[in-house]
């Protein structure tokens, strides 16, 4: 198990709780963290957590997970972000899928939960409350309900997003990891999705298991991450010779703040301080 961390220490505390309600456990889980001091971690653990920092004021994304995964030992990565809650069922599935289809990348399904400021923990137990949990989670309404689904084929390698995903080591050595040249917000994953796909590394959706993403509020249009978008935007476009994250790109160029044409994107201004603070979104939006 691999997971990357700045703050967000309650949503550390729901991803370890729900490491140590596996059916079977990780061998260990290496956390990357991208602050000066580790997350602190219960000291009954009933496997090994390892510790790599990973300093950058900008979010060094791509760096943090070639760190972990450099440090981590076994031929399973199952990359999990800090503000998930693994299914009980996830390092289990995460083990047979890899084992089964080596050159595979495999995404499980996600559930999305509301805002709930008492967490998600069953007090009697100190475990996730795994019946509320699956009651309150909502699937994105762009992906595909996988009830009944084992292994699903994925036509388009765009899909693959760093919440959650699983792998070979091999299969992530086969490509170098990710490009470490994308600082900051956005896209890392898609290039590594692309040179994934230029390897022959097939994507599948994973069924038997969910990951329930824990409520943050968002903003959107990610305006806090505006200059770091268009870097990274740029820097894809004159490897690949498209665009990605063009939904946000293109919600930029309604507000008048880019141009954009085939091969040019263009700075027009900045966002205002009052543009980044009305992004924000209430506790009501699960979904950005």
């Amino acid at each position: 198990m691999l997971t990357l961390v700045r703050g967000r220490q309650s949503h550390f505390d729901h991803l370890i709780a729900g490491l140590r309600a596996q059916v079977a456990f990780p061998e260990e889980l290496i956390v990357a963290h991208m602050q000066d001091e580790p997350p602190a971690v219960p000291k009954d653990m009933p496997f090994a957590v390892r510790m790599v920092h990973v300093p950058g004021e900008r979010l060094p994304l791509a760096k943090a997970r070639n760190a972990a995964a450099q440090l981590a030992s076994g031929e399973v990565l199952a990359l999990l972000d800090v503000d998930c809650i693994p299914g009980p069922h996830f390092v289990r599935r995460a083990s047979e899928v890899v084992a089964e289809t080596e050159m595979g990348v495999f995404l499980p399904e996600v559930g999305y939960l509301p805002a709930r400021r008492e967490g998600w923990m069953n007090s009697a137990t100190g475990m996730p409350d795994f019946g509320l949990i699956a009651r309150s989670s909502q699937r994105h309404p762009a992906k595909p309900d996988l009830a009944g689904v084992s292994v699903a084929r994925i036509s388009g390698h765009r899909e693959l997003w760093g919440l959650a995903f699983i792998l070979h080591r091999q299969t992530w050595a086969s490509v170098g990891g990710m490009d470490e040249h994308y600082i900051g917000y956005g896209g890392e994953e898609t290039d590594f999705a692309q040179r994934l796909k230029q390897a022959g590394s097939g994507l599948f959706w994973l069924g038997g298991t969910v990951c329930y993403h824990q409520h943050h509020r968002v903003h959107v249009p990610p305006l806090q991450h505006f200059d770091a978008i268009l870097e990274n935007a740029r820097r894809y476009r004159r490897k690949w010779g498209d665009w990605c994250m063009t939904y946000w790109l293109d919600q930029f160029e309604e507000m008048g703040l880019v141009t954009r044409n085939s091969i040019a994107l263009t700075k027009v201004r900045a966002p205002t301080e009052d543009e980044i603070a009305q992004s924000l979104q209430g506790d009501d939006v699960r979904f950005s």
